[in-house]
Order: structure tokens, then sequence, then C-alpha cells
């Protein structure tokens, strides 16, 4: 799709974005950034300047339409939101098939094309090239190209693999209209309780700077372009060390503690991706508890809302200059259906919507994550609360990425071209030999590697996938081998919107699980593969399984590969594994690993070995 262009007095072609007959210098694709800018903020209503501050959620037709109705999770029409409030970053949540996806990116375009000075929209995601389905998190690949999750990718301890990924990732993005990656997360996973831990990569700093930096160099190459999706690194000062593990979207885990004094830690890699050229940084839900910096003592507030943190940690210390943007629905609560979310207001509960917006602009944050509610911030400039100029500020920045990355002079994506990039068979085939390389042997039994001919019983493995180890039995007394695939335990919960797609709580297994298991290697020799979105207690399956693997994010085709040695497994653990959940209570939640771990961090049996 190419709306129809101009062709100025001097024979340049432009998009008359305001309808003026006239190419402004906002419209001239050859005049610097920074000009653009200038001459659109100076045109721009305060209204239209507002709407650029807000960053919500948005739901596309499965058929490519707009919709206008609202859905489960945005809160107003399309033409509405884009029109009347201005808005025009957006993040999408399901997109289910590709072409699909990118007529109604066109569409939408196409109404932000008939707003006043023709502002294209920005369209964001959180990940979606793995396994883990969890709204507001992660989703499943679907239609894209699928990967271990971030920690099997950090179990592969290769930055040039991946680049690859981020690189295949920046394209299909690029092909479906997806401008702004709301990744990577590279806080360190210290505290293997935390339910965010399968998006990181692990718990050391070093491994994670250096990977992050990789993962940005490929989605946004060497700098932001009409190539690159914008990276937005998250979540600043790093959100790992949650208080007994308990995750920041919810009351009860509001709190960040850092008893090990590892504070300098979970910074680390934000000053390499910012080094990198991030374009953005997030800033986590949490709030620190008893924490000093340079012996000043921060205030106990959550960090979206810390002018210590955002502006003195992260622009003046660190020296960043890109846009910060705060996680989801600081300002107001969220209601689904019958659930609730409240507002992450840690430690501001006692503001309201006014207090709690005029705080985070002060902070120097600039765009409110999962928000619409821009009357709130007028109403603030009204009452003489945030200066015209603040948001100015951050319009600028706002406005400077979306002509970088092109879209001021052409955001329209090629539908047939989008169906043939997204899922393509070779990003397919790279993803796949990914997830199988990345799976871990904690200790192999002279099962491994399984030959052909077995007589197999399978337990949570496809009939296809078992297939190809050979006859599937019935009961473990048919079987030359047992093959089980466990997911790491968690706690339900299911009280708050959202709590229910989160895995806390305690990591040990139900007490029978060791009971029935023992009974199938009774019978034959066992293998388990568990899957890791964050540590367990494999304590009691080592005297039982005579191997024992450990993956995060693969198919079971992929597992059998693994496990065959067509493709022979190669990660490393990217994270210790505790002995025991006494263990993990005693440890500092910002410490990395254990005196003595299970397993430790890097542990990995390489083909071969025993």
């Amino acid at each position: 799709m190419r709306p129809v262009r101009l062709i100025s007095q001097d024979g340049v072609e432009y998009r008359d974005l305001n309808g003026n007959g006239v190419m402004d210098p906002y419209e001239d694709p050859r005049l610097p950034v920074a000009e653009r800018v200038a001459d659109l903020l100076g045109r721009l209503t305060l209204e239209e300047k507002a709407g650029l501050l807000f960053h919500t959620v948005i739901e596309a037709g499965t058929d490519g339409t707009v919709k206008e109705a609202p859905g489960d999770i945005s809160k107003s029409p399309t033409s509405v939101v884009v029109k009347q409030k201005h808005l025009s970053h957006f993040n999408v949540h399901v997109l289910d098939d590709a072409r699909m996806a990118a007529r109604w990116y066109n569409n939408l375009q196409l109404i932000a094309e008939s707003t006043p000075h023709g502002i294209p929209v920005t369209i964001s995601t959180d990940p979606r090239h793995a396994f883990i389905e969890n709204a507001g998190v992660s989703f499943s690949a679907k239609a894209f190209s699928q990967w271990p999750e971030s920690l099997g990718l950090a179990a592969l301890r290769d930055p040039a693999l991946v680049e690859r990924f981020a690189d295949i990732a920046r394209q299909e993005y690029l092909a479906a209209g997806i401008r702004c990656a709301l990744h990577p997360a590279i806080d360190l996973a210290t505290e293997p309780r935390w339910a965010r831990q399968a998006g990181t990569f692990g718990q050391d700093t070093a491994l994670t700077a250096e990977l992050a930096v990789a993962y940005v160099r490929g989605f946004q190459g060497a700098s932001l372009g009409p190539e690159s999706v914008a990276c937005t690194s998250k979540h600043f000062p790093g959100g790992g060390p949650q208080k007994d593990g308990e995750d920041a979207h919810f009351p009860y885990g509001r709190e960040q503690v850092y008893p090990g004094g590892r504070f300098d830690d979970h910074v680390a890699p934000f000053r390499a991706v910012i080094e990198a050229g991030t374009a953005a940084v997030m800033p986590y839900y949490g709030m620190p508890v008893g924490l000093e910096v340079d012996g000043e003592a921060i205030e106990e507030v959550g960090f979206g809302y810390n002018r210590q943190v955002v502006t003195g940690m992260l622009r003046e210390g660190l020296g960043f200059d890109g846009v910060v943007l705060t996680d989801w629905e600081l300002v107001m609560d969220n209601h689904v259906g019958d659930k609730v979310l409240p507002a992450r207001a840690w430690g501001v509960e006692h503001l309201d919507a006014h207090g709690r917006m005029e705080l985070i602009l002060a902070a120097g944050a600039d765009q409110f994550g999962g928000e619409e509610c821009v009357d709130v911030l007028l109403e603030l400039v009204a009452q003489g609360r945030v200066t015209e100029e603040r948001i100015d500020e951050s319009a600028r920045r706002l406005l400077k990425v979306k002509f970088l990355l092109g879209l001021f002079d052409d955001p329209f994506v090629d539908e047939d071209r989008a169906a043939e990039i997204v899922g393509r068979q070779d990003f397919r085939d790279e993803g796949h030999s990914a997830q199988a390389k990345s799976v871990t042997v904690l200790q192999a039994g002279s099962s491994l590697p399984l030959g052909p001919g077995l007589k197999i019983y399978v337990e949570n493995v496809s009939p296809e996938a078992a297939a190809r180890l050979g006859t599937v039995v019935a009961t473990p007394e048919e079987a030359d081998v047992a093959l089980v695939r466990l997911m790491a335990p968690f706690d339900p919960r299911s009280d708050l919107f959202l709590e229910s797609w989160f895995h806390q709580g305690s990591l040990d297994f139900q007490p029978g699980l060791a009971s029935r298991l023992a009974r199938i290697a009774d019978a034959c020799p066992l293998v388990v593969d568990v899957t890791l979105d964050r540590p367990a207690v494999l304590t009691p399956l080592l005297p039982i399984a005579s191997t024992l693997v450990v993956s995060y994010g693969t198919t079971d085709e992929a597992l059998v590969d693994a496990l065959t040695g067509v493709c022979p497994p190669r990660g490393r653990l990217p994270f210790d594994l505790p002995r025991s959940m006494e263990q993990v209570r005693r440890h500092p939640e910002d410490v990395a690993g254990y005196e003595d771990p299970l397993f430790p961090f890097g542990h990995g049996v390489m083909p071969g070995e025993r």
C-alpha cells in the first residue's frame, strides 16, 4: 500500500501529511531529523503533543480491519483514541495471521494519516518468538518463527546467535509493521522464585550485558534507521531482586530489596545497552526498600516515580537521553471483566491519578505505558502543575524516534511480503535448531543419545514426536526406556487480573511426583526433561532419572532431535539450581548463585561426556 504522494517544486517526492499542498520542513525527507522534529513540534497543538506521551494497548481485527468496539483489553475505539485523543503509540497483543496483521496495520496508518498533521503510528510488542503465553509480558510465536525463551539463548552463550535471532525477529516485525520491541529484559535472575526469569539472560552480569548488546544490535543495527526496530531495554535499574520472589505486578510484590549489597550488579547491563544505543529504557514497577547508593538513601517509591533513579541514575549518571517509557498502568487501575489489577503506584498509593502523573513526569519519564488518560495530563497543564515546555521535552524525544525509523516518509508495509517473511521456513529451521541445542544435560545415563528402534513409554510428549523414537508402548513394563516431560513447579493464583499467567511461589514439586516417577524407573531407564521458566528444586529427581535434562522452550520434535543426537544438546545452565526451598529462603534476593548449589551456573554435560 502506497498512498498518493506529491512532488515539490524542486522535484522531491513527499507525503503531504497536513494536506496544505506544500512540502513543509517536517515533510521534507532531505532535512536532518532534529530540524524536522523542531518544525513539527512548533505546529502541534497542546492536545496533539500530550497524545504523544501515552502508549496504550490496542487489539487488531483478525480479518485485517480496525476494531472500533472496545475489546477485552483495549479501552477505547481505535478511531477515537487516534483522532480525538491523538495517540500514536500502541502495544498490540494477539496477531495470528501475518497478512491480516499487515492489513490491519496499514488500515491503522490510514486513520493516522487523516489526523491534522498525519503523525504515523508506532506499533510495539512484547516478545512473541518463544513459548510463554502471558498477556502483557510475552506471547507464543504463532505465525512467527519460534525460538527458545531468552534463558535458552543464554544457555547457548553465543552472542552471534543472539544477534542472528534478533535480526530474524527484526525482519519479521518489520514485515508486519511492528517498529518497537518492548524488550530485551536484562534483569538478572538472582531471585529464583521470581516469575519473569524466562525472559532474561540468567543470573550473570557479564553474560547478560554481552548478549543484551548483541540483541540490541540485531534489532536496531548500528543506529536507528528505516530498517530498524527500536528496542526498549528493561527494567531499570534491574527488576530481579524482588522480595521473597514475588512479582511487582501485584501489591504483595511491590518491594525490591538488596540484602547482599549488589545493586551495581543489576545496573551494569544497562550501561552496556545504553552504550550500544538502545532507543528506550523502561523502569520497573518495584520500589526499593532500604537502598542506599553512594551514601544517599533512595526514596521508597516505585522506580517509575523515582527522580533519583530516572533522572539521577539513568539520565545524569548513565547519560541516557533516549525515551523513558514507564511500565504499564502506573496511573489508573485496570479492570478487565470481573477482574482488577490495581495501578502499580507502589509507595504513592495515596496519590490520585493527577498526583501520580505529575510525579512520573517530575521523575523524568517521557511516556505513560498502558494509559490513555490524556485528559488528566491536560488538566495538570491547565492547573499549572505541568508546563507545556515539559511536555515538549518528551514529545521531542518521541518524535525523533518516529523520524529516525522512517515512519513519516513511508509507514506502510506490503501484505504479500508480510506473508512471505513472517515465519519463513529457514527462520523456523534456525529457531528449531536453537531450541534443540539449548537443551541442557544435567546428568547423562547410558541411554543418551537415544538409539533407534526402541520400545518407549512417554508422558507429555506428542505421538508424532514419540514415534520417531521407536514403538510407543502403554506401560513402563513394556518399554526399553521412558521419556517424561515436566514443567517447573509453581503455586497457581488467580485472584487478580494477569495473576493466573504468572508462575510464582514454591519451586518444589508435589511430593507424589517422585514416588510415581520412581515406579516408572523401577521398570525401565527413565529420561526426564524439565522445562525451566525459572529454577526448580530437582533434588528428588536425581536418584530416579537415569538421564536428566532441562529445557527453556523446546518443542517435542526439537527435544527428540536433542536426545537422539540429530542436533546435539550443548546448553549450559544460565543460573544456579538450588538444592532445596530452605536454601532459597535463606538466599539474598540480589545475589547471584549459591555457595553449594545442586548444579552451578554453567553446568552442562556435553555429548560424549558422563
